[in-house]
């Protein structure tokens, strides 16, 4: 597995990237077979330190986990712990599901765009209807069943997750709705 450790304006040490590697790289070969690559980036907020760590995995799926202490070390057991416990959840999904994804998740390009937000007052009318594009950046869109897109979404601690439902045409959505449950939206139904 291939590691990139990186700070945020402060200074990573060979101890604490050895043991990244050591700790990460034990977690992750428990539960995941074939993990590509894996990204821990170090930040400080307040008087915090901020441990985000994003695992590929082979089967195109990514795990991501975010978690802060007072002590850089701290912050990065609490993220493995939590990137442990959402692939334990992963792979117990997979074996509930009672079938082995054969080939890689199919991925497509696309757009993605970050508008700015019209920052009015309220009862203001804006000025003029088109957004501002402030960044934009190519994605992909991967081909997945419901339930692959739902675990993606939980794995990756995203609120929403755009996908391509296998064998169907159209791109369709899954959310997180306030009352907790999943909603999915199918154009083609």
């Amino acid at each position: 597995m291939r590691y990139q450790i990186s700070g945020k304006q402060i200074d990573i040490g060979d101890a604490l990237q050895t043991h990244v590697k050591e700790e990460l790289g034990s977690a992750v070969q428990k539960y995941a077979e074939r993990p590509t690559d894996a990204q821990v980036i170090f930040s400080k907020s307040g008087h915090e330190y901020v441990c985000e760590a994003t695992v590929h995995l082979s089967t195109g799926l990514t795990a991501a986990a975010k978690a802060h202490a007072t002590e850089i070390y701290a912050a990065f057991d609490n993220c493995c712990e939590k990137m442990e416990k959402q692939l334990r959840r992963y792979k117990r999904r997979l074996k509930d599901h009672h079938k082995e994804r054969a080939e890689p998740v199919e991925l497509l390009g696309a757009s993605s765009y970050v508008l700015q937000s019209q920052g009015e007052a309220e009862g203001e009318e804006p000025e003029t209807l088109q957004p501002m594009i402030i960044a934009e950046m190519q994605t992909k869109i991967a081909s997945l069943s419901v339930g692959e897109a739902v675990m993606q979404m939980e794995l990756s601690g995203a609120p929403v997750l755009v996908f391509k439902k296998e064998g169907a045409a159209g791109v369709n959505v899954v959310y997180r709705r306030e009352d907790g449950n999943i909603g999915w939206i199918d154009p083609g139904s």
